[in-house]
């Protein structure tokens, strides 16, 4: 069976540029591929024609040649192109791992975590976390304070070079510079992180005595965060750049403060809302009366119960809670009574009680409600 046009193969006209015939040989040997065109049985031999016609087309010396004597070019020894029946069917094996190459980046590129192999001189720090503990107090005013976090810092004796005196690190002879180096298996060309600079593509030859060549040290900072009124437990605050230190120079990450607002012996907090439970008199809750009760703020606050007020019963004081986090104003605070019933009663208060117990039959309605729908829960059980 004749051989098809080379540019027939690869879908370009005659007089395409290098350019183009690369972009086209990209896209069909993505299409054809026998590892996505497992059902095709005929995907693996199209492929192959592909890289044969691609092989010969990208030489500009062969592509002259088989733009003058076509396939003849290659046969008999002419020209010392692709020939029919070498290993893998493509000639010299070389020759194809060279076209393949080509397209491998784009194929395998994201599997390998980057395209073209580049090397890896400098590598971003490690983002850091820092859990702060603050009190509800803190929380409502804002407040700066100092931390201190043990992390990785440039070396200052390299300027974070990692090379002993500040000598410039050499190139890596192995990856030269790449970071990767590349084995051919069979059909692929299969790149690996280079076992000498280990992806760096450079070696330190004289490493700096005090960071071993890292270019980085262990350290305690110090560092001043503004903690902004309104923060919640939970709330993240970002500091860029000052998160562990780049390796060899490299960026340094970023530090993530965490926000835990302490529980309040007092308050108790639902978002921008404060509640306070406040206990009142069975006097102060039946005859009405002031009460006096504490803001966060450090203030005080005069509340005004009204007579014959229930335990459980709230009262509102606007803008008295927690501010926002962004401003706009600020929550409110909720107080909520609770009768007391009075304990460890002399003999007199017992009696005064009594004596009031029994003028009292006609002030309470909810007992009076609750009775009557008990009277004739138990008539109607009867019946």
């Amino acid at each position: 069976m004749a051989k098809r046009d080379y540019y027939e193969v690869l879908g370009v006209a005659r007089g395409a540029s290098a350019d183009e015939i690369k972009k086209a040989y990209r896209r069909k040997a993505k299409e054809l591929h026998p590892d996505r065109n497992a059902d095709k049985p005929d995907a693996e031999s199209q492929f192959k024609e592909v890289n044969e016609a691609y092989d010969a087309l990208k030489d500009p010396d062969k592509k002259a040649a088989y733009d003058r004597f076509g396939h003849a070019a290659f046969e008999g020894g002419m020209g010392g192109g692709p020939r029919p029946g070498g290993a893998g069917g493509f000639g010299q094996g070389g020759d194809f791992a060279s076209a393949f190459s080509d397209v491998f980046d784009d194929l395998f590129g994201d599997f390998m975590g980057q395209r073209g192999g580049g090397r890896q001189r400098a590598t971003r720090g490690s983002d850091l976390r820092y859990n702060l503990r603050i009190s509800l107090e803190d929380a409502f005013a804002g407040m700066q304070k100092t931390i201190s976090v043990p992390t990785s810092v440039s070396c200052s004796d390299c300027s974070g070079s990692g090379a002993e005196s500040g000598a410039e690190p050499a190139t890596c002879p192995t990856c030269s510079g790449m970071g990767k180096v590349r084995a051919q298996q069979g059909f692929f060309t299969v790149e690996r992180t280079c076992p000498t600079c280990s992806g760096m593509g450079q070696i330190i030859k004289n490493p700096c005595r005090s960071c071993g060549g890292a270019g980085r040290v262990e350290k305690d900072r110090a560092l001043n965060v503004n903690i902004p009124a309104g923060v919640e437990t939970g709330t993240r605050i970002r500091l860029a750049g000052e998160g562990e230190a780049g390796l060899r120079g490299g960026p340094s990450g970023d530090l993530y403060i965490f926000i835990e607002v302490q529980d309040h012996p007092i308050f108790e907090r639902d978002g921008q809302s404060l509640y306070c439970r406040v206990p009142v008199s069975m006097a102060t809750a039946a005859l009405g009366g002031d009460i006096e009760v504490p803001t966060i703020d450090g203030g005080r606050s005069r509340v005004k119960v009204p007579a014959g007020s229930q335990s459980g019963r709230q009262m509102r004081l606007r803008s008295k809670g927690m501010p926002m986090l962004r401003g706009g104003g600020s929550g409110d605070m909720y107080i909520e009574l609770a009768v007391e019933t009075p304990v460890n009663l002399t003999s007199r208060q017992r009696e005064l009680l009594r004596e009031f117990d029994k003028l009292s039959e006609d002030n309470n309605p909810e007992s009076s409600s609750f009775f009557s729908k008990v009277k004739s829960f138990w008539a109607g059980t009867k019946s």
